[in-house]
């Protein structure tokens, strides 16, 4: 059964306690008053399981994300455009659909627990290295939606680089291929793609060809939807691991043609 399935089947808050299962018996109450529990069983997912994880992401996923978006005070309409296509990415129900709804508006409210949230998901996740990875690659794209970073946002995401276990330059390099993968999609001349596609990549456009391999296999590695979902990450979210590996792919593609071209 998935993490949905054992979350309609009557664990919802009670499998993960803490802020985040505070935050999902919340979105969850009403779905379960209106009788979606009524033939529930009750199952409990026991820590480390792979459901529980994918329960934590998608909760501390959501309403971070909202937490974020209201950073600087007002809630763009490119943010929530944001929030909308990784829900329409991940094929939501119309119920999961809600719920994510009401778990980014819980993020946005004054007393949204953020410290806790993101101690409770870190201790989920474990030692899940690349699925935390994966969390502060939508946390990052939320606060770059429009296309800059204010001072409390940037703050902001160095804080929960630093709750997270990573390193500040680790951000900086982050920051550096989202805007990277984000000019890959939309820039048009081929010069202008060129050097975007050495950003996503993560290495300089003087790096040696060796170096462009590591790098893509090093991205590769760490973006494998397959990988992920066994990590922990929710298998409605497979599309969006799975379009950044397209991307990571046709960015190393188009380097290595360029310079094929140039011998």
């Amino acid at each position: 059964m998935s993490w949905w399935g054992k979350v309609v089947g009557g664990a919802f808050g009670f499998m993960l306690g803490g802020p985040l299962g505070a935050l999902l018996g919340a979105a969850l109450g009403n779905y379960f008053d209106a009788g979606l529990d009524s033939t529930g069983t009750g199952d409990f997912l026991g820590r480390g399981s792979t459901e529980r994880v994918q329960t934590a992401f998608f909760t501390a996923t959501f309403s971070i994300m909202g937490y974020i978006a209201k950073s600087d005070g007002h809630v763009s309409r490119t943010e929530i455009e944001l929030a909308e296509r990784v829900m329409q990415q991940m094929r939501l129900s119309p119920r999961q659909r809600q719920v994510a709804i009401d778990l980014f508006n819980a993020g946005k409210e004054d007393d949204f627990p953020f410290l806790q949230v993101l101690a409770q998901f870190r201790q989920e996740a474990a030692r899940r290295r690349t699925l935390l990875q994966m969390f502060l690659e939508i946390i990052v794209a939320t606060a770059f939606a429009d296309g800059a970073l204010d001072a409390e946002e940037r703050k902001l995401l160095h804080d929960i680089t630093a709750q997270l276990g990573f390193a500040p330059e680790q951000l900086d390099r982050l920051l550096s291929r989202i805007s990277g993968q984000t000019q890959f999609a939309q820039t048009k001349s081929s010069e202008e793609q060129l050097r975007a596609a050495h950003k996503l990549l993560g290495v300089a456009e003087g790096a040696s060809g060796a170096d462009v391999k590591r790098a893509y296999r090093r991205q590769m590695n760490q973006h494998h939807p397959d990988k992920l979902v066994a990590k922990g990450l929710p298998d409605e979210m497979m599309d969006i691991a799975t379009r950044k590996a397209q991307e990571i792919k046709a960015a190393y593609e188009l380097i290595k043609a360029s310079r094929d071209s140039a011998t």
